[in-house]
C-alpha cells in the first residue's frame, strides 16, 4: 500500500543537525510554518508550528550509499503548482494534476545524472550531509528562504518532545526519498505520484528572478521502471536506473503554442541519436496527465528526426506540462518538460 499521509510541508529552516553515528542516520532539519504569513512573502512571522524533516542519508539496504540529484537552477512546472498551498503542512491527493512529485512519471530530472555519496565522512564537502548542508544552511540564515519538504507525515505526537530539537508535540516529515521501486520490506511503501524531495525557494535579490533549488534522493536498490499503479517493480524487465547516452530515441523539441487560433496544431520531434534505425511502431507521446498521442509506426533512421502531430490525445497546456515517450512495451523511453513561460511565445518551439 503506498505512504499513508503523503503531502508537502511548507516551512522556513530554523536549525539543522547531522546524525553520524546511529544505524540509519539522518540529516535532520528544524523547521516552522509561517503561522499566517503567506509562504512567499518577505515577512518574518513571530512564532510558528515546529516541525522536523528527518532526510535519509544512508539506506538500510545494500548498496548503502543514496543516490542524488541537486539542480541549483530547478525550472519545472511544479513549482508554479505551489502557488497558493499554504504554509504548514498540506495534504495532496494522488494523482497527476497537482504538485506531486513521481521521479519516474514527472519528469523532474535525469536519472542517468544522479550520483552516489557517502553518508559521512572526515573533510569538508565530500559527503551527503556536506552537500544538504550546502543549501539548507543557506536557507536558514535567508528569513525570506522557503523549504518544500515532500514525503509521509508523522505526528503531531501532543505527549512526546520531538527526539532531536526537543519541541513539543513531535511533529515532521519523512520519506523524503523516492517512494517506489521498493524491495523487500520497503515493497509496502510504494505508489505512485508520492515521492519525496526538498525544494528550496530563495527570493530574489530586487534585481533578479527568485531561484528554485530542487534535491531528489534515492536508494541503489529501487527500480526505475515501476506499474503505474502501484508503483511496483514492473516484472521481466530491465528496471535499472537509464545511464548516460543509452536513450537511442529522445525528445528535442515541442511546438507547445502554436501561431493562430484554437484548436492549435500541437507537435513534438523525436530525434534518433543511435546509429542503427529504431522501429517506432506502437510508441506513443503522454502530456502531464497520461493522455496519449500515436507515433507513427515504421523505422526512424540513425540520425533522423521525426515531427510528431498530436492530432489526438495528448495535449500540450500553455501553462507548463510534462511530455512523456513510451516504447512499444510501454516503458519509458524519454520524457522532458517545460514551464508557462516557456510556453509563452506563440509560434515557437519549445528545445530540450
Amino acid at each position: 500500500m503506498p505512504l499513508k499521509t503523503y503531502g508537502v510541508l511548507i516551512t522556513r529552516a530554523v536549525d539543522t543537525r547531522r546524525e553520524g553515528a546511529a544505524d540509519t542516520p539522518h540529516y535532520q532539519i528544524h523547521l516552522t510554518d509561517d503561522a499566517g504569513v503567506r509562504p512567499h512573502s518577505r515577512l518574518r512571522s513571530s512564532g510558528g508550528t515546529p516541525f522536523r524533516a528527518a532526510v535519509n542519508v544512508l539506506s538500510q539496504q545494500t548498496p548503502a550509499d543514496l543516490l542524488y540529484l541537486v539542480d541549483d537552477d530547478f525550472k519545472h512546472p511544479i513549482t508554479a503548482r505551489l502557488d497558493g498551498l499554504t504554509s504548514g503542512w498540506n495534504t495532496l491527493p494522488s494523482g497527476p494534476g497537482g504538485p506531486n512529485l513521481d521521479f519516474v512519471r514527472g519528469n523532474l530530472f535525469d536519472p542517468a545524472g544522479m550520483r552516489t555519496l557517502p553518508a559521512d565522512a572526515s573533510g569538508p564537502d565530500n559527503d551527503l550531509a556536506d552537500l544538504l548542508d550546502h543549501y539548507v544552511r543557506r536557507a536558514v540564515d535567508d528569513p525570506a528562504a522557503r523549504l518544500y519538504v515532500f514525503g509521509e507525515r508523522f505526528g503531531p505526537e501532543p505527549t512526546v518532545k520531538d527526539k532531536v530539537f526537543g519541541f513539543l508535540p513531535g511533529n515532521g516529515v519523512h520519506d523524503i526519498h523516492m517512494n517506489q521501486g521498493n524491495s523487500g520490506r520497503f515493497t509496502s511503501d510504494d505508489g505512485v505520484w508520492q515521492d519525496g524531495g526538498l525544494l528550496i525557494r530563495f527570493p530574489g535579490d530586487g534585481q533578479g528572478q527568485e531561484r528554485w533549488v530542487g534535491i531528489f534522493l534515492a536508494f541503489q536498490s529501487q527500480a526505475w521502471h515501476t506499474d503505474d499503479v502501484t508503483g511496483h517493480t514492473l516484472p521481466d524487465v530491465d528496471t535499472s536506473r537509464p545511464a548516460p547516452g543509452d536513450r537511442p530515441v529522445r525528445i528535442v523539441a515541442a511546438l507547445v503554442n502554436p501561431a493562430g487560433p484554437a484548436p492549435e496544431r500541437e507537435s513534438v520531434t523525436l530525434l534518433n541519436a543511435s546509429p542503427a534505425a529504431v522501429d517506432l511502431t506502437g510508441w506513443r507521446l503522454l502530456d502531464r496527465i497520461g493522455q496519449a498521442s500515436p507515433v507513427p509506426a515504421g523505422p526512424l533512421d540513425p540520425g533522423a528526426s521525426l515531427a510528431v502531430p498530436l492530432s489526438d490525445g495528448a495535449r500540450l497546456g500553455n501553462h507548463g506540462g510534462e511530455i512523456t515517450l513510451l516504447d512499444a512495451a510501454g516503458l519509458k523511453a524519454h520524457g522532458v518538460s517545460y514551464t508557462a513561460e516557456q510556453a509563452s511565445h506563440e509560434g515557437w518551439w519549445v528545445v530540450f
